[in-house]
């Protein structure tokens, strides 16, 4: 087979693992926006279909894995097409682990259902989710046209979300101080604004790797980050 018909093979098996790793994306995007949706309108039917819809999301990335290691295994990629390939598998957890975030999320949506509402708390966290579905869709499009510069809003637009983080934080804390009856509700509130927090996290981190995959390099700076957001933050990236 000539180097020609190599090429055109790697390209076409590329292609197709791209579009898996595309349609993961729309189904982890989807999954934030119902389960928080969910959250808002205490719909237990809603929050049961996000956690039983995270399979898919998790058999897309087996199914990704594979057909990346067969493609390493039978074109023998060097150089910028063998970070085309890792590029995409680190993608690809990355959309599993939001899918897991917000399979969290509905969880915890079903047992805030029996709990006593925090006044405009659901409001707050559906927009923190639609402002981060935001996010992980552009970080997804810069990756569909490997548009590094739209990979650098990204990462720049995550300290919004943490700036909401913190907002919300600081929100919960004063009500568990001023009412004891708020403290079970706002701390599952807490969780989930954080699961939410991390999907930004994700998000981000898929803007870096289209960055590291466009020009060969991750960026150096740090990422901007909101003081207020960094209370009890766990370690961030893919």
């Amino acid at each position: 087979m000539s180097q020609e018909h190599i090429s055109a093979a790697f390209d076409r098996d590329l292609e197709h693992i791209q579009a898996l790793v595309m349609k993961m994306g729309g189904l982890a995007e989807a999954a934030l926006n119902d389960a928080a949706m969910a959250l808002e309108s205490r719909d237990a039917d809603l929050a049961e279909r996000v956690r039983a819809g995270d399979a898919a999301l998790d058999a897309l990335e087996e199914e990704i894995n594979v057909e990346a290691a067969r493609l390493i295994a039978l074109r023998a990629p060097i150089a910028g097409d063998l970070r085309s390939v890792l590029t995409v598998m680190k993608i690809a957890a990355a959309l599993e682990r939001c899918g897991d975030y917000a399979k969290n999320l509905a969880k915890r949506s079903l047992l805030l259902a029996e709990l006593p509402r925090v006044e405009g708390a659901a409001g707050s966290i559906r927009r923190m989710a639609r402002q981060v579905g935001l996010l992980l869709r552009d970080a997804l499009d810069s990756y569909a046209r490997r548009d590094a510069e739209l990979a650098r809003e990204v990462r720049a637009r995550d300290e919004e979300v943490d700036q909401m983080y913190g907002a919300l934080f600081r929100e919960f804390v004063t009500h568990m101080m001023e009412d004891p009856r708020q403290i079970s509700p706002c701390l599952h509130l807490h969780f989930i604004a954080k699961n939410i927090e991390r999907v930004g996290d994700h998000a981000t981190g898929i803007a870096e790797q289209v960055i590291y995959l466009v020009s060969g390099a991750l960026p150096e700076e740090e990422r901007p980050k909101d003081e207020g957001a960094a209370l009890g933050a766990p370690g961030r990236g893919l």
